[in-house]
């Protein structure tokens, strides 16, 4: 059975970091695209970021760029969100998700397998 486990959510500052992380299992990790989305209060949930198979390719949302990293250890089985110069807008419960694709899709419903979130609150 496939499992993917977010983990390093909370709160913080406006202007301060967090590090996600998704551990997976009951997949061939290396053979899956991973990508991170976020759902903010009254919105749908959104593309933040994507890595590839090696973590050769990545993939960002514009309003994540520069201040965001995606990574990948494949040996661990695991994919981590370094999220630096955090804003208020980026509160929200933020998910990792699988597709065994060799293409990084924006689109939530290209996933086909999901975590089950954490949270992230930026206070101003």
């Amino acid at each position: 059975q496939v499992q993917l486990v977010e983990s390093g959510g909370g709160l913080v500052q406006a202007g301060g970091s967090l590090r996600l992380s998704c551990a997976a299992s009951g997949l061939t990790f290396t053979t899956y695209t991973m990508a991170w989305f976020r759902q903010a209060a009254g919105k749908e949930r959104e593309f933040v970021a994507a890595i590839s198979w090696t973590g050769d390719s990545t993939r960002y949302a514009d309003s994540v760029k520069g201040r965001f990293t995606i990574s990948r250890d494949n040996a661990k089985n695991a994919v981590y969100l370094q999220m630096n110069s955090l804003e208020p807008e980026d509160t929200g419960v933020y998910y990792c998700a699988a597709d065994p694709r060799k293409i990084l899709f924006s689109s939530r419903l290209l996933y086909d397998y999901w975590g089950q979130g954490t949270q992230v609150t930026v206070s101003s």
